[in-house]
Parts: C-alpha cells; structure tokens; sequence
C-alpha cells in the first residue's frame, strides 16, 4: 500500500538522513521526498511517499517517532488528505508539433515556462495522476528531452494541523 509521511522536525544538521536512514535500515525505498521550512524557520515538513504494508510502515513510523529531531508525524494516506507535485518536461517541438504541444498542455492545465526554436519547457502542479498523465501524453506527442519532479507536497484536510 502507498503510504504518505509527514514530518516535523528540528531544522538542523543530519535530520533529514536520520529519518532517510530510519526507512533504509528497515529496507524501505523512499518513492518521492520533499523537505522544505515551515513557517517556523527552525521546523522542517519532510514529506516522503513510500510502498509497503501498513503494520511495517506503522512500525517504522512509531520508531521514526522516538528520533530526536523529530517534532510530529502522521501517515496521511489513511486520512482525508490533499496532495500535490510539481513537474516541469522540456520537449523537443519540431516537424510541426509546436501546436500539438501547446493544445496538450492547455487541457493539463499546464504553463509554457520557455520556449526555444526547438524546445518547449513545460510545468504543472497537480496530482500524481495528473502529473503522470501529462507526461505520457507529451511522450506520445514530441519527444520528452528532461523531466524533473518535485515529489509529493501533502496536508490534511479541515481543521486538523500538525503542530509544532
């Protein structure tokens, strides 16, 4: 099952690899991560997107939980969350697919960030669904030179906060 982690932690030092090396001990792969300050300058949001059962990945989350560094943590893939990525893909735009790829992007609700005589740059942020489907159809359409994405960005749903 996928599972979405969210973590506050101390902003210091060898945080972020003690909580990476909490996932690798255990022989979990960390699918996306992304780590950014919060409002609070001195917390940290890591927030990591792994597969496994639930009764190992709640395991390594309780020890996860013992860390130092570590302020709060939630899986939110079994609450009512909201979740978003960022891509950006250049493709090479040439024999006429100049127009293919605006039309793709405009029904992703994607932007055009450059254009070059042979290259489009473009961003989206959405889903993971959504992220996925718009590369595919960009691949089917021009040939995709780079991809960069900025893993999953997620916070539950009404009032509930994660505190610092």
């Amino acid at each position: 099952m996928r599972h979405i982690i969210s973590i506050l932690l101390q902003n210091e030092a060898g945080a972020l690899a003690r909580v990476a090396n909490m996932f690798a001990a255990r022989g979990y792969n960390i699918d996306s991560l992304s780590v950014a300050p919060t409002h609070d300058p001195s917390v940290s949001r890591l927030t990591l997107v792994t597969n496994g059962s639930d009764e190992v990945v709640n395991q390594i989350v309780q020890q996860t939980r013992k860390l130092i560094d570590v302020v709060e943590i939630a899986d939110l893939a079994s609450a009512d969350h909201l979740e978003c990525e960022l891509v950006m893909l250049k493709v090479e735009a040439r024999n006429g697919a100049a127009r293919a790829i605006v039309d793709c992007a405009r029904r992703h609700r994607a932007l055009i960030l450059d254009e070059s005589e042979s290259t489009r740059t473009i961003q989206l942020a959405g889903s993971g669904t959504e992220v996925d489907a718009l590369v595919a159809e960009m691949s089917r359409i021009a040939k995709v030179l780079e991809v960069v994405r900025s893993g999953v960005a997620a916070l539950s749903r009404g009032h509930q906060v994660m505190s610092i």
